[in-house]
């Protein structure tokens, strides 16, 4: 899949503590991917979608209470959903046939939301990459102030730059990458390279072929462990 903001072209590093030991492996969540469970987490976000899409929120509830409920289930966003969707297209192979034909059934809710609700999904497409973008400021402030706070709070960052990654390539797809989110995106990549190195691949390895370092590079990077 394209790049569609020519991130990979960037070699901006911002100002590294040189005070810093070889980066350790950063525990993520994900370490131990569940796959049957990242199949309810698509099937539930396709039964709220065209719900979700029509409403103002960004940020929605699936599960537990309703559609604005709490619950154990992950937010729905556009991204969240296209996240899991990706995944799961990819490592289809190792699906049962039933959860096959619920794969299906999911990427069909999907698809027809974004074609009939399509200037909706637009906006909420353009809506998320700029808050999740906008969002990545609050983690450069921490990572001036402590590497070791930087550290432990990168895994959620480099989940949240992913989910970015996937609303991306649909702006781009639906041709609505303006100048003004390329530079924002090219500002941030160039700001959060300037706190990481490389470091092994952050997710589990099965998710590997998903996720190709020469476009999900900041998977295969995490800041340096510090005595700070």
């Amino acid at each position: 899949m394209a790049n569609p903001t020519g991130l990979a072209s960037l070699h901006h590093y911002g100002h590294i503590d040189q005070n810093v030991r070889i980066p350790r492996k950063v525990k993520m969540t994900q370490q131990n991917y569940d796959l049957a469970k990242e199949l309810g987490e698509a099937s539930a976000m396709g039964e709220n979608f065209s719900d979700y899409i029509r409403q103002n929120e960004l940020y929605g509830n699936v599960g537990g209470g309703g559609f604005f409920g709490g619950g154990a289930m992950p937010r729905l966003t556009v991204g969240a959903f296209q996240l899991r969707l990706r995944r799961l297209r990819a490592l289809e192979a190792q699906l049962l046939s039933s959860q096959r034909a619920d794969l299906e059934k999911v990427e069909m809710q999907f698809d027809h939301v974004r074609s009939e609700w399509r200037v909706h999904f637009e906006k909420k497409i353009v809506r998320e990459a700029n808050s999740r973008l906008d969002a990545m400021r609050e983690f450069f402030r921490e990572c001036q102030e402590s590497g070791r706070l930087c550290a432990s709070a990168y895994p959620a960052e480099a989940q949240r730059r992913t989910i970015t990654q996937e609303v991306l390539y649909l702006v781009e797809a639906h041709g609505l990458d303006d100048d003004d989110l390329i530079r924002k995106t090219k500002d941030r990549d160039g700001n959060l390279r300037g706190f990481v190195e490389p470091a092994e691949f952050l997710f589990a390895d099965i998710l590997k072929p998903v996720y190709p370092e020469a476009e999900f590079w900041w998977l295969y990077h995490a800041p340096p462990e510090v005595d700070r």
